[in-house]
């Protein structure tokens, strides 16, 4: 396994007296982001020219660097440690956050209690009354709809007819270069979560992002099971991806997702203290547990029977939202063997911004995204269909092939992503997890089945 070392980067000595001093006369929570720093235009990305932003090989891909200074500087004393809660290494007490804490009238949080974890590392659901649902909980009841005033409800899927809204959770991943080479080439945008500590850690990573045109929202900074943090933990994981976000890429996301759904009125209340607002989803792929917790093939068989629908009128009336991952080689792997088929079997495959004509989805103007009609001005599906044929090849035979590839790749995008999978059982291209994380992973799926 590549790895990892804590990348850790910070603003100069006189941006944190300029932001301490803003953050202090802050009066309003949703004030917090315009005393982010950062040197990046948006409009405007240029990717250094290294091995590691250039490689298709994850390896190269996944080697540790230092970033250009004249982008953005490392201070690991003003940030949380990477994989862990937020509010380590004293971010809880820092002079920033204590301000925006202090900002907040805690007074008008609803009284939910901060939930627990059983024995075995599930959500504890011992004496919630699922039916009633008092909180909203996603996790028991799979409530899109908060019970509490003045919070946004959750986004869960596309209005628009037969049309599929691409997501992908998890990254950057430190070995996507293939897998946004082939978006790009195919004119595809995503919505990306994006994980605080994996922007700290591979930030040219966020910055592609940004530079193809995905839609990037938060995803918190060491996904947690959210419910189960007090409400300064919860503050901090929303708070200080949002800053990562922003020193790295110029833009500060008015849109989150809360790791494997988990999400109740308590955190959605203080998400709107940032003014963000969770997309859910409709329909989950499962594609992180394919080799973990299920096989290869369920996760086939669950992406065949999805793309199955926009053809058999399931999505006749509106469209979907799909749960898919950035995490590794392998789930990269199924998105490119299966995005020609969407294509084909979907009027639309887009990012959740132009879906919910959501034109400003960060909190800064400079950056907008078409609305559904103008993306409908813009694309026909003939068009969409026969490029994503032709394009799967070409970018297929620039890609090196590995014979430790379990599979017998039966198209362009299949052989496009061999050298993908080859890597995935070693991890050698997979962004780093901590065992937290691939601990609450699989205990997710156990408690929700319960």
């Amino acid at each position: 396994m590549v790895q990892i070392k804590p990348l850790l980067l910070s603003l100069t000595l006189a941006q944190v007296a300029s932001f301490v001093s803003a953050a202090a006369s802050t009066t309003n929570g949703q004030d917090y982001w315009q005393s982010f720093k950062s040197n990046i235009n948006p409009l405007n990305v240029t990717l250094p020219k290294i091995t590691q932003t250039v490689s298709i090989n994850p390896t190269q891909e996944c080697t540790y660097y230092d970033p250009d200074t004249a982008l953005f500087n490392i201070d690991p004393t003003e940030w949380p440690s990477i994989w862990e809660v937020a509010t380590t290494n004293g971010m809880n007490t820092s002079a920033e956050f204590t301000a925006l804490y202090n900002s907040i009238d805690w007074t008008k949080a609803p009284n939910i209690p901060v939930r627990t974890l059983t024995s075995s590392g599930s959500l504890d659901f011992t004496g919630y009354d699922a039916n009633t649902d008092p909180d909203c909980w996603w996790s028991s009841s799979v409530c899109t709809v908060p019970k509490i005033a003045d919070v946004n409800p959750d986004i869960y899927y596309c209005p628009e007819p037969e049309t599929w809204g691409l997501t992908y959770d998890d990254g950057p991943n430190c070995s996507h270069n293939a897998f946004y080479d082939y978006l790009e080439e195919q004119k595809l945008t995503a919505s990306m979560f994006y994980i605080g500590s994996n922007v700290v850690d591979w930030p040219y990573g966020a910055m592609r992002g940004v530079k193809d045109g995905h839609h990037i929202a938060s995803h918190t900074w060491s996904h947690p099971m959210v419910t189960t943090l007090t409400n300064q933990e919860v503050l901090a994981e929303f708070y200080y991806t949002q800053k990562a976000i922003k020193l790295i890429t110029g833009l500060t996301p008015r849109y989150w997702r809360p790791p494997y759904g988990d999400v109740d009125d308590r955190v959605r209340w203080i998400a709107s203290q940032l003014g963000l607002t969770a997309i859910i989803w409709n329909l989950d792929t499962d594609d992180w547990a394919a080799g973990v917790t299920t096989t290869v093939a369920a996760v086939e068989e669950s992406y065949t029977d999805f793309i199955t629908m926009g053809k058999n009128g399931t999505f006749a009336n509106s469209g979907n939202i799909v749960l898919t991952h950035e995490i590794n080689n392998e789930t990269m792997s199924l998105a490119l063997q299966n995005l020609p088929a969407i294509r084909q079997n979907y009027q639309h495959v887009i990012n959740v911004a132009t879906c919910q004509n959501i034109t400003y989805p960060y909190f800064e103007n400079t950056v907008s995204f078409q609305s559904f009609s103008e993306y409908l001005g813009l694309n026909t599906t003939s068009s969409a269909s026969s490029s994503a044929s032709s394009s799967a090849s070409s970018v297929a035979s620039s890609i090196p092939i590995s014979a430790a590839s379990g599979s017998s790749p039966s198209s362009g995008v299949a052989s496009k992503v061999s050298s993908l999978s080859s890597t995935s059982s070693s991890t050698s291209g997979a962004v780093k997890l901590s065992p937290a994380y691939i601990g609450l992973a699989l205990v997710a799926v156990a408690g929700l089945l319960i």
